[in-house]
């Protein structure tokens, strides 16, 4: 768990410094920070990850690089909804709505045509990998 928040730290840092812009394994992908209340601890965490816009509305993607449980983002999200986004240099508040269906099919598809990481986690795992919407509240 500490090489996670490490890396995670490396890539909220250089995002930061960048106005949203990483390299490595982000290189020229959208990236966001998400923000959320710990569901037990209630305390803010923030973590880097890919994100979908489509069809006017912003989406990310509970994968945990194909785990077989969801991240604990996705639990605190799901505890308290409301959250905020950093995308290049702005900041906003949004709730966080999961999608299910033909919907989280659809946009997960898209999401898997665009970045084969995403396909190769759905088949990595047994569970449904989360699709969130982040609809913004301001």
């Amino acid at each position: 768990m500490t090489e996670v928040r490490d890396w995670n730290a490396k890539i909220i840092e250089e995002f930061r410094a960048n106005e949203g812009r990483v390299g490595g394994p982000f290189e020229g992908s959208p990236v966001l920070l998400l923000h959320t209340t710990g569901a037990k601890s209630g305390r803010e965490r923030v973590n880097p990850m890919m994100y979908l816009d489509l069809d006017g509305q912003r989406y990310v993607f509970a994968s945990k690089a194909g785990a077989d449980t969801n991240p604990d983002w996705y639990h605190n999200l799901v505890a308290h909804p409301t959250v905020s986004v950093e995308v290049g240099t702005e900041t906003y508040k949004a709730v966080a709505t999961p999608v299910t269906g033909d919907d989280r099919d659809r946009i997960f598809s898209e999401q898997a045509r665009r970045y084969a990481g995403f396909a190769e986690y759905a088949e990595k795992t047994t569970r449904v990998i989360p699709v969130v919407e982040l609809r913004r509240n301001e």
